[in-house]
């Protein structure tokens, strides 16, 4: 607050703060930080939430006669900190800065708002997630379509699709947007809250009129969205947001990109949740997906990886095009190693850029932008194809992407210093012989501390007071100080300015001249260091869509050479991807959890579905085999090569799959009141309601949450439909404890059984991993509550329990007690009389050649056939 605004809150309702009330009346609806001197202050109800979410001091102010108003205030290098909380808590935040410069006048300062900051509209480096988008989202709903609109004003993206409601829903948990614009009274389609707008921005009309002003075009046919009106309505909507809350923002979405959600395969909530896809572990604690796979050195690597993961393509020709990049790199260690070697050091250009194009950007900024564009010739050579690179076509298209710019490196190296000061007006900012103007400022500036350096020197010698000291402070400027001893032998010349204790203070005429040149070359070298500066970032931002693009192909080779780093460290092939339904995986292992074991000691496993392999395959076995390991890495493996990565097998080929559903664990929503097996029995239902014959389904014990006949009979219900329904026969994974459903092999020509292998020796049960063709007749769940550290006294009630029960059921004979060990001492005998085919096929074995897992799983699969 200046002196004046002070002198001013004397009678009623002062200037000051009659120029507050004004600004908050135009935005009720937020916390304002209204700008005084060194301070963001609040008042009125904003200064209470301020000090109660900020944890800082409540206190009051007097702002006119009789008007004590609350106040609460922060230092204005303490924004980041404090912003971030109360966007986090969910305020909205209106910045209120001094337009005017205090010291250049009498009266108010000039204030006014200049942006809203929402959980959308976040541009601080400190407040955002660097290799995740920070999208803000408009969405409409029309009778059988919704418009979704998206914008990151940090990257420049911005994007919109018209797509059918039942899709409305995944596609959401794609973007996962920090917010969510609505039109006020609109029907809410997820638990995601969303800022309500005014109906009339999303109107069809109004909204295109204000993408053809953003655009400065008479028609949208060129971003692909003429046509369609609610894709228009949503865009043009989020335009008109930003437009009220953040309108420099807008520079930075210089295009539109109109898309279609059938280009890509559908992941909705379950399917990423139950695979583990962005987050690990029960608690989302444990390691992702994402992050196995997450190798990349830049954050705009890190934030495409996301993408492509959470969208797996469609088409086969872009995928191909991937998998032949990653290849390259894969086959060309040398170059994979460089081109890494240099991501290491390639800041975040997109942002960066953006920053810059924003007028917010610090100088530190725009050298970190240079020195990142310096590494693109050296990028190029890396990914080049040499002579000898007979297929290094894979990669070779990246090298016309990645533009060096190199108009805006040299513009940068010659106008800013290396090591610039933190702000402008410093003096340690633009580079010396950059401007005359300012090296001459300089050179003034310089001359005069000079003569001042030397001042002390020459006053003492021509005075004889071997004391005299030359000193300076806000006050008074420079000064010639004088103990008391030595006033006698002052000078005439020296004038009085001040009296201390101990002695005088005195200025001279040369002196102030000298000062005055000090502080007028200093004001006007902040002034023009500060013009030079803002005059550079308009001329990066001229190429700001050379750099973005720039950014995006630095972005892809990051991505390109971590999944082929990821391939060569632990062992993945390139699959190799059709447009028929087959899906044959040779060894195929999961990604995840091979990581958590020791090396090698993950069991691999084959998978064949589709194109006369039978579309259903039945899954029985005890619990903790690996029923679900298995089940959810065939899933993963199907995903991984359709977002165009290698993938965890021996070889791999996959008909592209249009979309990956899954059903597996038990949880309540607690939130909406659902049990466990009415929220198992919903996800159910939307599989099968939106499956096609492309999916791929894998469902782990459907049923298990109600009664056994209950649970039974619609797991089988369930899985005749997905078999033969007209418009499914979709490749389905499932697992189950329901022995009695394996006998759908019988009569369903498309599924097939198969279960976990099992070894018993001693009583004890030892899981192979190994899936193997044929139903399981034991469940072994009494030994998996011993391995999971039961009671000995809980486990023997148990077995004798199980006994009792099988014996009444009629299933006592070879029950229970065979399993605990036979009490006598019979054996089950392998061969049947007269079974010669398997007494042939054991003569024919060649056993010094198997290993023991090998044997003992020939050994189970006679065994259950001569059963």
């Amino acid at each position: 607050m200046t002196s004046q605004e002070r002198k001013q809150q004397g009678d009623g309702e002062t200037p000051l703060r009659r120029q507050y009330l004004q600004i908050k009346a135009r935005y009720p609806d937020a916390v304002v930080l209204f700008r005084m001197g060194d301070f963001y202050e609040t008042f009125d109800e904003d200064a209470r939430v301020a000090a109660r979410e900020l944890q800082i001091t409540l206190t009051s102010r007097e702002m006119g006669k009789g008007q004590r108003v609350p106040l609460a205030g922060i230092p204005y290098h303490s924004l980041e900190g404090h912003l971030a909380r109360l966007v986090q808590r969910g305020h909205r935040v209106a910045i209120c800065e001094q337009l005017s410069d205090p010291a250049a006048g009498k009266g108010l300062v000039d204030r006014d708002v200049v942006r809203v900051v929402t959980p959308g509209t976040l541009v601080e480096p400190g407040l955002l997630h660097e290799r995740a988008n920070n999208y803000l989202a408009a969405l409409v709903l029309g009778d059988e379509e919704a418009g979704l609109a998206y914008a990151d004003i940090t990257t420049s993206e911005f994007a919109t699709t018209q797509l059918s409601l039942p899709a409305l829903a995944a596609e959401l948990e794609r973007l996962d947007p920090a917010e969510l614009l609505a039109p006020k009274g609109q029907a809410q389609v997820s638990d995601r809250p969303a800022t309500p707008l005014e109906p009339s921005l999303f109107d069809a009309l109004m909204a295109r009129e204000t993408l053809l002003e953003h655009f400065q075009t008479a028609t949208l046919e060129a971003y692909g969205c003429e046509g369609l009106p609610l894709a228009a309505g949503a865009a043009g909507a989020l335009l008109a947001y930003l437009q009220d809350n953040q309108r420099d923002a807008l520079a930075q979405l210089p295009g539109l990109h109109t898309y279609s959600t059938q280009r890509y395969m559908a992941l909705d909530r379950q399917t990423r949740r139950n695979l583990e896809l962005f987050q690990g572990g029960r608690f989302g604690t444990g390691q992702s997906l994402l992050g196995m796979l997450d190798m990349t050195r830049t954050p705009m690597g890190g934030r495409t990886l996301r993408r492509w993961l959470g969208q797996p393509l469609l088409d086969l020709e872009e995928l191909e095009r991937r998998l032949g990049a990653v290849d390259w790199f894969h086959r060309s260690g040398v170059r994979r190693e460089q081109a890494l070697r240099l991501l290491h050091d390639v800041p975040d250009l997109e942002r960066l850029v953006n920053r810059v194009r924003g007028g917010i950007a610090l100088p530190r900024e725009v050298l970190a932008l240079r020195r990142g564009l310096e590494l693109v010739p050296a990028m190029q050579e890396a990914v080049s194809p040499g002579p000898s690179d007979e297929e290094g076509e894979g990669a070779a298209w990246l090298v016309e992407e990645l533009r060096p710019c190199r108009e805006v490196a040299d513009l940068v190296a010659s106008a800013l210093e290396e090591e610039p000061a933190t702000g402008l007006g410093e003096g340690g900012v633009v580079r010396r012989g950059f401007s005359p103007e300012l090296d001459e400022l300089r050179a003034a500036a310089g001359s005069a501390r000079e003569y001042i350096a030397g001042l002390e020197r020459r006053e003492r010698e021509r005075t004889g007071i071997s004391s005299l000291k030359v000193g300076y402070n806000r006050v008074f400027g420079y000064y010639l100080e004088v103990t008391r001893p030595h006033l006698e032998r002052v000078p005439p010349d020296y004038m009085r300015r001040q009296t201390l204790v101990n002695g005088e203070r005195f200025i001279t005429p040369e002196l102030k001249e000298h000062e005055s040149r000090i502080l007028n070359a200093q004001e006007r070298m902040a002034e023009l260091e500060g013009t030079l500066f803002r005059q550079v970032c308009r001329q990066i931002a001229d190429e700001a869509p050379r750099i973005l693009a720039t950014a995006a192909a630095l972005g892809l080779t990051d991505v390109f050479a971590s999944l082929a780093e990821v391939a060569v460290r632990n062992g993945y092939v390139r699959p190799v991807l059709t447009d028929g339904t087959v899906l044959e995986i040779r060894d195929g292992r999961h990604p995840v959890v091979e990581r958590s074991l020791p090396a090698g000691s993950f069991v691999p496993n084959d998978t064949t579905l589709g194109e006369g392999h039978g579309s259903l395959a039945i899954i029985t076995g005890p619990n903790m085999s690996g029923k679900s390991t298995y089940i959810r890495q065939v899933a993963l493996i199907v995903l991984m090569a359709q977002m165009g990565s290698f993938v965890p097998a021996q070889s791999a080929r996959v008909g592209l799959v249009d979309r990956v559903f899954t059903r597996v664990g038990l949880q309540d929503d607690l939130t909406t009141g659902q049990s466990t097996f009415m929220v198992e029995m919903v996800e159910t239902a939307a599989i099968l309601h939106h499956a096609t014959p492309r999916s791929l389904v894998v469902l782990d014990e459907i049923g298990r949450g109600t009664s056994t006949y209950d649970g039974m009979a619609i797991a089988r219900a369930v899985a005749e439909h997905l078999h033969s329904h007209p418009s499914l026969g979709c490749k389905t994974l499932f697992a189950t404890h329901y022995h009695e459903l394996t006998r759908m092999a019988g009569h369903l020509p498309r599924a097939r059984n198969y279960n976990v292998a099992v070894a018993e020796e001693g009583g004890q049960v030892v899981f192979l991993r190994r899936i193997v063709p044929g139903g399981a007749d034991k469940s072994y769940g009494v030994h998996v509550a011993r391995l999971a550290g039961l009671p000995r006294p809980v486990v023997s009630r148990a077995w004798e329990l199980l006994e009792e029960l099988e014996e009444e059921s009629g299933g006592g004979k070879g029950g229970a007690r065979g399993r605990r060990g036979r009490k006598d001492g019979g054996q089950l005998a392998l061969f049947q009389p007269g079974d010669s085919s398997l007494l042939r096929e054991l003569e024919g074995l060649d056993i010094s050649t198997m290993t023991p897992v090998e044997a003992l799983n020939k050994l189970y699969e006679m065994q259950q056939r001569a059963r």
